[in-house]
């Protein structure tokens, strides 16, 4: 059985090469927008940050999750009947 990496409350991003703003703007832009690994590789190449596909494809993996379940609470109900 694999243990899942803990996402750390004080230091997320801990060992990253990159900063946290980075990945999470990559990652909020793969889960908002229906962009590919590639086109995002583009973006960031175009802002000079040198990344691979599977780089960002980690990232979303590792963070989306968590990401997703923090946000959670702060959206509306769409049908509240």
């Amino acid at each position: 059985m694999t243990r899942r990496k803990r996402f750390k409350k004080n230091q997320p991003f801990k060992w990253k090469p990159y900063s946290g703003e980075i990945i999470l703007w990559l990652v909020r832009w793969y889960g908002r927008y229906a962009l590919s690994y590639r086109d995002l590789k583009e973006i960031a190449a175009e802002r000079g940050l040198e990344l691979e596909r599977s780089t960002i494809c980690r990232w979303v993996h590792e963070y989306g999750p968590e990401i997703a379940k923090r946000l959670r609470p702060h959206f509306r109900q769409t049908c509240a009947s």
